[in-house]
């Protein structure tokens, strides 16, 4: 009887385990622009330990009043700290989360839902990282923070559930990229100011697979972090803005991956472009045409233990010798040829930090609503720059405008060219038209100038933010392939945020179209040519192939609608990237049937491209297997050296040398025999030419 008794008891202490047991929380209003906490007190959780096997947390529920949810960031923290997004960004202007159930198993995710969410979903975040063998029993706390103004709201209800299904979570174990590891102390990340947190970087080599249990080999230290973006800080996968730091918590110049030191970063969440490749295509076209544009690489990222997704580290825009290569402005420097560079402005919203500057007496093409353009001072800042700099830059792009505007702007002395590098302003214009970047011209549109005695022009560029090019923008004629993308006040003249009237005017000049018709016609048979530019698509994404189906699982948002995609939404990863190159072959074909520009009148001396001369050397065969043959033509000996790069710029061999006797000459490259098939970029350098040509590795 006994035994029995005991069995029994014994039974019941089971049960009581695999019994959900439940547990309600404060509630209240929600205030608007802050964080409104809500707690509740978890006592006499059996078994106390949670984890995600046998016992741990199973759900969120909840119902608030909020108008305008695309405001709202939900998150869950547990008594030992860990912090986990249930929803961020999510809803749009709808209102309202009714009797919302945040599980695991459910089959849909919020970010696919609709306001009110009524139902069950899967939590935006990794929901089971709170099973972590730690005590369930203490205060938990649900806060929700209100990240814009005009809408404030009420928590009616909320509750967590505890049982025998506990959620558990995806963990990173090891990629073919570079893995990157951000540790805040669950800090959350602000917009600003930078918080300390530490980072580590494991990348083990091109070819060679990175482990979460390797050591970090390439960087291994403190780190200041904020988030960055304008539109984009509303999208649940956030970007942020990073500097390296010392231990007393300055900031050190650090290489990345392989990238110039420096100790400003961003790290670019592509959440709208599912292709993961708008951005990269665009700096590396400015690239190949000789400019500067950020350098990046993929990485894959881990943030306090929760696996992030795909992101590409990159390069902030600023000055120094390895970006913007222009000298250094002190306070000191308020006349001579001192004063006369280098400077860095943008025209773009006056959000986040800074903002100082000047409006142009010119207005925009289209002047309805009192559109103007402004311009901000990026490089010296609008607290460094000093009175006699801003009267220099201003007057001096006032005079730049003032000739382009002016009855002799086409004037090769006393026009506009006196002032800006054309050169650039043609290059700037392909990259912006051939993407038809509905930002163009108008947003995130940099410009620099250095001393008189370092050739002083004003340069177009640096290229930069083309999330929403490529025809990845459902307004303005974002994603069509016809028509320019510097009319822009013809589609939408109602935008405050218009173009400078300086595209037009420039395409009334011959001089300008004839060397733009000479500069695409170089360009558009090599590295802007559709089989190069598809290509280049191919072989980025056979290099993501592995790491895009984690990313995509841990924002399922493929086939779903993220702003500004155009419809149709492709399903899958590889109909991202099978729309981005068919829309990249309809507009170059566009492009090219309508390049304004008389080729006979090219002058080689002003827009010329290595690509044009006749001493390009030619590679063959192409796709390759074995060896790469070179016809090199060179009046004199000279050292030829050539280098073998992957499709994301990284060095995949080591340079052979071999010495040119002058005259028609073949040259053998062997190629390392264990490269995988893809898309490579030969440089060659003979003397002062250097050339690159693109090659692909058959199977």
């Amino acid at each position: 009887m006994k035994k029995i008794l005991l069995f029994i008891l014994l039974l019941t202490s089971h049960i009581s385990y695999l019994t959900s047991q439940t547990y309600s929380g404060t509630t209240g209003p929600i205030h608007d622009v802050q964080q409104n906490l809500f707690f509740v007190g978890v006592t006499g959780l059996v078994p106390s330990t949670i984890d995600t096997t046998t016992f741990g947390l199973e759900s969120v529920q909840l119902s608030l009043q909020h108008t305008w949810d695309g405001d709202l960031d939900i998150r869950l923290v547990s008594p030992d700290g860990t912090e986990v997004l249930l929803s961020s960004g999510n809803g749009g202007g709808n209102d309202d989360y009714t009797n919302t159930v945040f599980i695991n198993t459910a089959t849909t995710n919020i970010t696919a839902g609709n306001a009110p969410f009524t139902g069950s979903f899967k939590p935006q975040g990794q929901m089971g990282l709170v099973n972590n063998n730690q005590n369930g029993n203490g205060t938990w706390v649900l806060k929700v923070t209100d990240m814009a103004a005009q809408d404030s709201g009420m928590m009616i209800n909320w509750s967590i559930t505890f049982g025998n299904s506990p959620a558990s979570y995806f963990s990173l174990h090891d990629s073919n990229l570079p893995i990157m590891v951000i540790n805040t102390n669950n800090q959350t990340i602000p917009d600003s100011p930078d918080i300390p947190a530490s980072m580590g970087i494991i990348y083990n080599g091109i070819g060679i697979r990175n482990y979460m249990t390797d050591p970090f080999n390439n960087y291994n230290g403190q780190i200041g972090i904020q988030i960055r973006g304008s539109s984009s800080q509303g999208f649940p996968k956030k970007s942020y803005g990073f500097q390296t730091w010392d231990v007393n918590n300055l900031p050190i110049d650090s290489s990345l991956l392989g990238m110039p030191k420096e100790h400003d970063w961003i790290l670019s969440a592509s959440y709208s472009d599912k292709s993961l490749m708008n951005n990269q295509l665009s700096y590396f076209l400015s690239r190949q045409m000789g400019w500067y544009a950020p350098r990046w690489q993929y990485v894959e990222l881990v943030v306090n233990g929760e696996y992030q997704g795909v992101y590409i580290l990159m390069e902030k825009i600023k000055r120094d010798k390895h970006r913007v290569d222009i000298k250094k402005l002190t306070p000191t420097a308020i006349s001579g040829d001192s004063l006369t560079g280098g400077y860095i402005i943008k025209i773009d919203k006056t959000t986040g930090n800074g903002g100082g500057g000047w409006t142009s007496p010119f207005a925009p093409d289209t002047n309805i609503n009192g559109q103007t353009i402004y311009f901000q001072y990026d490089y010296p800042s609008d607290v460094n720059i000093v009175p006699q700099q801003q009267t220099y830059i201003q007057q001096y792009v006032d005079s730049f405008e003032t000739a382009l505007a002016g009855p002799n702007f086409m004037d090769t002395s006393v026009g506009y060219r006196h002032y800006i590098d054309m050169n650039s302003l043609i290059d700037y214009f392909l990259v912006n038209e051939l993407s038809r970047n509905v930002d163009g011209y108008r947003l995130s549109t940099y410009l620099y100038k250095n001393r008189y005695s370092q050739g002083g022009k004003l340069i177009m560029g640096p290229v930069w933010d083309y999330d929403i090019a490529w025809g990845n923008a459902d307004y303005c004629n974002g994603n069509n392939v016809t028509g320019w993308a510097y009319d822009f006040a013809s589609v939408c003249s109602g935008d405050y945020w218009q173009i400078p009237f300086w595209w037009d005017r420039l395409m009334l000049d011959s001089n300008f179209t004839n060397q733009l018709k000479c500069r695409w016609t170089v360009l558009s048979q090599s590295i802007l040519s559709p089989t190069y530019l598809d290509n280049w698509c191919d072989s980025v994404a056979n290099y993501l192939d592995e790491s895009q189906a984690r990313n995509f699982y841990e924002w399922p948002i493929l086939g779903t609608y993220v702003w500004p995609n155009p419809s149709p939404i492709p399903t899958t990863y590889q109909g991202e990237v099978d729309e981005l190159k068919n829309w990249i072959d309809a507009r170059w074909a566009w492009m090219d049937a309508n390049m304004p520009g008389d080729l006979s009148q090219c002058n080689p001396a002003g827009v010329s491209s290595p690509t044009a001369s006749n001493d390009l050397p030619a590679a063959y065969p192409n796709p390759f297997s074995s060896t790469i043959n070179l016809s090199i033509y060179q009046k004199n000996p000279v050292e030829v050296k050539m280098e073998l790069y992957n499709a994301m710029g990284q060095l995949v061999q080591p340079a052979q040398i071999q010495m040119h006797n002058g005259g028609n000459q073949n040259i053998v490259f062997t190629p390392d025999a264990t490269l995988p098939t893809g898309v490579y970029l030969l440089r060659i350098t003979a003397g002062t030419m250097v050339w690159t040509q693109q090659l692909s590795r058959a199977q």
